[in-house]
């Protein structure tokens, strides 16, 4: 898989308190899908922070969080490396970055390495 976004991780993943990596990235900078698949949703967290999940082969998904100008629909299929949006303004900026065996997240380092 690629790096959704080019940056430095500052929060890296621990179960059950960070289900992801936090990639630190400037303002605006594009957002990509870090492999081919199908945008599975389309959606916000409570605190209505934008969020954009694909679906891959293997029953694997990938979750984009914190990304502005969404530039895909649901059921679309998208390319490894396709724009989905761009990281949302923030102090700092950053994308949340999730993979997920069915429903159960693991890191993701080991798939962007």
């Amino acid at each position: 898989m690629l790096m959704p976004v080019t940056g430095s991780v500052i929060r890296e993943y621990a179960k059950g308190r960070n289900d992801g990596i936090d990639i630190a990235a400037t303002a605006g900078a594009p957002v990509k899908a870090a492999e081919a698949g199908t945008v599975a949703a389309i959606t916000a967290n409570a605190d209505q922070v934008p969020i954009v999940v694909v679906k891959h082969a293997n029953n694997v998904l990938t979750v984009y969080a914190n990304v502005s100008d969404i530039a895909v629909k649901k059921d679309q299929t998208v390319s490894r490396g396709q724009t989905l949006g761009k990281v949302a303004a923030g102090d700092p900026a950053y994308v949340h970055f999730e993979v997920r065996e069915g429903f159960e997240s693991v890191d993701p380092l080991p798939y962007v390495r």
